[in-house]
């Protein structure tokens, strides 16, 4: 394994293990906040607040409704649900029956949430109003049984609720009616209020979540996170954000959404172990709201991807002065690739620091991070954080070590990678695999290197790789040298055939608001930047990048549109 060189870079206090970890899942952590500070804030939406006391005992009310439905250990329940107070009610309900969680994007088209469903094999679904009808008309073709259907306004303050029923309830799609043999929340919870809690738990290594991965890119995969696991990551990231968080005083904001790996197994587990509230964000695509609620909650931690960063910064408030960003001293960033001037930009407007970090659903947030205080090398994702180690590997035969400062695969061992594939065997086997000293390694398919110092860089997918005139091109260099232009907002580069070179690059570029520019510009720009083989052969000007709901360009999808480029700009 490569020498551990990043130990020496790490933070002052952050300790290079942190073994042995607590053997306690986020319910025990749940359970003890309720009990010794029961009226301290857990969540805050909107507005109101949702203590300790009061998230352990609806999430007991609902596990005690599951229990009587049947749901029982090892069990999976789909969450089909936004950032809102019942996904963490849900959540810990279903973990206090031994069940599984299954979180999925709500705003999934029918055919993408039935493979969700089928995926899981999950018989209970927890979903929101205005989703009811979507999970209805496809459960004849899934396992799903039981639907418990929630009004987004049952958390919010009475003022907020009472106009939210009056002018925005029915046309949001969240007055509905409920088919015979199907449940709502709030009755759910009223009912089985008094309710003691549930005796039955998974053990700590049993499964607590699976994760949508792959749907992006082909057929869904579910990715088994453990109880231990999550507690891991947490763990991980409470000692490595210590230098600059307090406990229970600093708030988190949370506007990515907590079906994806990065709120679930990364927030919502530094949030319990560390005791900070965090406050929820439904909508991030609503940035007027987002920014208001900056303006409300005064966030100290604000975790985010680079496309919410340039959409906060480009916001008619934000540059009109109308948000005190002045609370915020850390924003946490990762799921996509940051450019530096979107960087450089976000500080110089919050005066907080950007921490960008690298992970996948896969690894369970075992992260990569640049150091709170330390140095932060342009372009580097950062380092292992304790107990999670990276080694380099050759791409094409998966086992030799490469030299340091050469590109090869990205390999992790962390005690929290995922369990696997949920019953896909061999596709776990392909991504899990363990070396001669039993370590389980984590192979990501991303590409990069590590420095004299132990900084790791990205250089891109190897599945994205550009191969033009006998030359290897990597998308995210192009895309970094084309962001820096001052007209341009976003951009995304990939490969296309061709019957010369083998393959020319294309970029796409967005541009901001009130610029324009051509092909040619770009060209120009580029050529002093770029070595002639990477500078793009066509360009096209759109208006939006098509991207996952956490913000990552989908290149398969920009692969695959129709070339309308405004010309051909031969290089």
């Amino acid at each position: 394994m490569t020498a551990l060189t990043w130990l020496a870079n790490y933070d002052d206090g952050v300790p290079s293990t942190l073994e042995p970890y607590p053997s306690r899942s986020l319910t025990d952590y749940l359970r003890e906040s309720a009990g010794r500070w029961p009226d301290r804030p857990a969540l805050l939406f909107k507005g109101a607040t949702v203590t300790y006391r009061k998230l352990e005992q609806q999430s007991d009310a609902l596990a005690a409704a599951l229990l009587e439905m049947g749901v029982r250990g090892g069990d999976r329940v789909g969450i089909c649900l936004p950032n809102c107070p019942q996904f963490l009610v849900a959540e810990f309900a279903t973990w206090k029956v031994g069940a599984i969680a299954c979180p999925f994007n709500p705003t999934y088209t029918e055919r993408e949430m039935e493979d969700a469903l089928q995926t899981t094999g999950a018989e209970t679904v927890i979903v929101l109003n205005r989703f009811y009808g979507k999970v209805k008309s496809i459960q004849s073709r899934t396992s799903v049984k039981r639907i418990v259907a929630t009004n987004i306004k049952e958390y919010l303050p009475w003022l907020l609720r009472f106009g939210y029923t009056l002018f925005k309830e029915k046309k949001e799609g969240e007055r509905i009616d409920v088919a015979a043999g199907d449940f709502r929340f709030a009755k759910l919870l009223r009912r089985f209020r008094r309710s003691a809690p549930p005796a039955s738990e998974a053990r700590l290594d049993d499964p607590a979540i699976i994760l949508m991965s792959g749907g992006t890119t082909g057929m869904p995969k579910g990715v088994t996170g453990s109880h231990r696991g999550m507690v891991v990551a947490g763990v991980q990231l409470q000692a490595w954000l210590r230098p600059a968080m307090k406990e229970w005083t600093d708030k988190i904001m949370l506007p990515l959404p907590l079906f994806h790996v990065y709120g679930n197994t990364g927030v919502q587990s530094l949030a319990f172990i560390n005791h900070n509230p965090i406050a929820l964000i439904p909508n991030p695509r609503e940035l007027r709201d987002v920014l208001k609620e900056i303006n409300k909650v005064k966030p100290a931690f604000i975790c985010t991807v680079p496309t919410l960063l340039n959409g906060i910064m480009n916001h008619a408030m934000a540059r009109e002065g109308k948000v005190d960003f002045s609370s915020i001293k850390l924003c946490f960033s990762g799921a996509a690739p940051l450019m530096a001037e979107t960087k450089k930009r976000f500080e110089d407007l919050t005066g907080g620091v950007i921490v960008e970090g690298y992970s996948l659903t896969e690894a369970q947030m075992a992260v990569v991070a640049n150091p709170v205080l330390g140095e932060k090398k342009i372009g580097s994702v950062g380092m292992p954080l304790p107990d999670v180690r990276i080694e380099i590997l050759d791409s094409d035969d998966g086992f030799t070590p490469v030299p340091q400062g050469e590109v090869g695969e990205i390999v992790i061992s962390a005690p929290q990678l995922m369990r696997g594939y949920w019953e896909r065997p061999a596709e776990t086997k392909e991504m899990l695999r363990t070396n001669d000293r039993g370590e389980r390694r984590l192979f990501t398919g991303d590409l990069g290197y590590l420095d004299e110092d132990g900084y790791l860089f990205i250089v891109d997918r190897k599945k994205d790789l550009i191969k033009t005139c006998g030359f290897q091109v990597w998308p995210r260099e192009i895309e970094e040298v084309i962001s820096t232009h001052p007209s341009v907002a976003e951009v995304g580069v990939v490969g296309l055939p061709d019957n010369m070179r083998g393959e020319i690059v294309k970029a796409w570029v967005v541009l901001r608001e009130d610029c324009a520019l051509t092909p040619a510009d770009l060209k120009l720009y580029c050529r002093d930047r770029l070595a002639p083989y990477k500078i793009p052969a066509k360009y096209e000007f759109v208006a939006d990048l098509p991207k996952t709901q956490i913000g990552k360009v989908l290149r398969r999808v920009l692969r695959q549109t129709p070339d309308k480029s405004d010309e051909v700009v031969e290089v």
